[in-house]
């Protein structure tokens, strides 16, 4: 199973720009793009919460726009610059959990569970789960002895050594910590928020945070810049689950979104390396 995971698309209303710089709006195409050419075929793409901006419903009208381009089934939860109502609106047809409040939500990929987690705090830069959420979560991981979980939100809950990011992280990871190691079942902690691919563990599970579509954070690990963003490359990651063991296992692959040339062969007809 195949689940692509993009994060931060911080959709604008139609013709502007973030920060006057970035086009968000042709970066979201140009992944969705991508998404849809990836073979073998994907089976999901998780959203991981900014997908709106500002956020208005404009960008949220703007940002359905973009998504009806992609040909496969999407999860999304919210991040600290989306809106909760709005993107309900937006987004009619996820399946969350709660009719009102969190956006939290679980997908079901045949013998894999995909848990989506809402760790937006309104009007806040930084996350925390709720204690709806903590409830929820508890439920929806006690639901299963035997089947993996993947679990996914927008806000990292581990620091990533870029200090105005972390501030903005997970407030209450000890409690969410504290139910990875109640239910021992989850893989993988997959983050968004700081527009960069990491790699680290959290609770004794492999935890990552996703690369962006647009704009990067500034690898400033020394705090000698203000808040600042390079246009980097842009990527997304694939998060390929693979059976054996108890549980099995995901490998994460990041996954650049562009032209490039290739595939090129190592080897000639007769077997000579080139």
């Amino acid at each position: 199973m195949l689940i692509a995971q993009i994060t931060d698309l911080h959709i604008k209303r139609r013709g502007a720009f973030a920060y006057g710089k970035v086009d968000t709006a042709a970066a979201l195409a140009q992944c969705v793009k991508e998404l849809n050419r990836f073979s073998p075929r994907l089976d999901l793409v998780v959203i991981s919460g900014d997908l709106a901006d500002t956020p208005t419903k404009e960008e949220y009208d703007h940002l359905r726009a973009l998504l009806a381009l992609l040909e496969i089934p999407c999860a999304a939860i919210p991040g600290n610059h989306d809106d909760r109502a709005l993107m309900r609106a937006a987004l009619p047809d996820q399946p969350y959990a709660q009719t009102t409040g969190a956006l939290n939500l679980v997908h079901r990929i045949g013998g894999l569970d995909i848990l989506l987690i809402d760790s937006s705090v309104p009007g806040k830069s930084h996350g925390e789960l709720d204690a709806e959420t903590l409830v929820w979560l508890d439920a929806a991981l006690a639901a299963s002895a035997t089947r993996p979980a993947l679990l996914f939100l927008h806000h990292p809950p581990f620091i990533s050594g870029i200090g105005h990011m972390d501030v903005q992280n997970l407030r209450n990871a000890d409690a969410f910590a504290a139910l990875l190691h109640r239910h021992r079942r989850a893989r993988l902690v997959a983050a968004g928020h700081v527009h960069r691919a990491i790699l680290t563990s959290f609770a004794g599970v492999v935890a990552t945070i996703c690369p962006v579509p647009n704009h990067a954070v500034a690898l400033d690990l020394e705090g000698r810049l203000p808040p600042s963003f390079k246009l980097e490359p842009p990527a997304f990651h694939l998060h390929a689950w693979l059976d054996g063991g108890e549980f099995g296992h995901v490998v994460t692959h990041h996954v650049p979104v562009g032209d490039f040339s290739g595939p090129h062969p190592f080897f000639a007809s007769d077997g000579r390396l080139l």
